[in-house]
């Protein structure tokens, strides 16, 4: 009896200080509970619908009794013609967002330290983030009022030195920089806000060690403010790795929207998913559009993975796992 009781309290054990721990410290779980439930319904429970890729799905009869058809689905992307079009057209523009995007908004977020004026800095950081916060619709029409044909801004600005107006919206080629630009506008701000902050933890004794021993603000940037950065650029970068195989990391409206639907431009401008959603938009087929969406899900996992571990074999701690 003595040896039963023994190991009955030894297999209770563990378990008390984990209940002590949650009665210790009960307010900071109940702050967190919100945010938590909130991850679990609208992230995780939705994972269970994985299984609608693998199903001729019927909402009548719901994913349970819907007819199980295995990859078929998956034939719909795979055996598509513009399959190496879309899937260069979504790899180019991601990796190009993430360069200029990432790159631009750190120099940003260095200069915008430099300011002496709090004042000044943080009217320029509100400036910055302002097309953030505004949708990719109003950006359409502000872009057409740039490119229009007839009243455009840019063709009646070429008027002027006799060019000849551009049908900006009948030729491909242009969209490869316009569709960048309106990326880098919309989220520059916002990335270089998170630098900023980060640069603001960054303690001063090292700028002022750094001029004791006479650099210049470039090569204080260079040697101390970007190497201290590294963490969260880092993060970013894993980040935006694990999208790559999505269109433009969200911002789904700005290939669907900027364009206004211009068939002649989906060569420069068609990604995975404005092509997923022009092919079944009108067939309703659950089942291909779940299909595509696992395997983007598959592919980021796999590019997350795949960059988390090139970055723990060049710096250990900086990797997220």
């Amino acid at each position: 009896m003595l040896v039963k009781s023994k190991a009955t309290i030894n297999k209770r054990a563990p378990v008390i200080p984990v209940i002590s721990e949650l009665v210790k410290n009960k307010i900071f779980y109940l702050m967190m509970l919100p945010g938590l439930l909130y991850i679990i319904v609208m992230f995780y429970l939705p994972m269970l619908g994985v299984v609608i890729a693998f199903e001729q799905y019927n909402p009548i009869k719901g994913i349970f009794k819907s007819k199980w058809v295995g990859f078929t689905n998956f034939k719909f992307l795979f055996q598509s013609d513009a399959l190496f079009q879309i899937t260069f057209n979504t790899i180019v523009y991601n990796l190009i967002f993430i360069i200029l995007g990432i790159g631009l908004s750190l120099v940003i977020a260095i200069l915008i330290n430099e300011i002496g004026n709090r004042f000044l800095a943080g009217a320029y950081k509100s400036i910055l983030l302002l097309p953030f916060l505004l949708s990719w619709v109003v950006a359409e029409y502000l872009l057409f009022t740039f490119l229009s044909m007839d009243k455009g801004l840019l063709n009646s600005l070429l008027a002027q030195f006799g060019v000849e107006p551009v049908q900006w919206y009948s030729e491909p080629f242009y969209w490869w920089f316009i569709l960048p630009a309106g990326y880098i506008w919309k989220n520059v701000g916002y990335f270089s806000v998170i630098f900023a902050a980060g640069i603001a933890g960054i303690s001063t004794e090292y700028y002022e060690a750094a001029k004791m021993d006479g650099a210049n603000k470039f090569q204080q940037a260079i040697k101390i403010t970007i190497p201290m950065l590294a963490p969260i650029t880092i993060t970013l970068l894993l980040l935006q790795a694990g999208k790559i195989f999505y269109a433009a990391f969200g911002d789904w409206g700005m290939f669907y929207n900027l364009p206004k639907e211009s068939g002649v431009l989906f060569s420069a401008t068609n990604v995975i998913d404005t092509y997923v959603y022009r092919s079944l938009k009108s067939m309703s087929d659950f089942g291909m559009s779940s299909a595509v969406g696992l395997y983007q899900a598959c592919v980021g996992f796999i590019l997350v993975l795949v960059s988390n571990f090139l970055i723990r074999l060049y710096d250990r701690d900086s990797a997220l796992f």
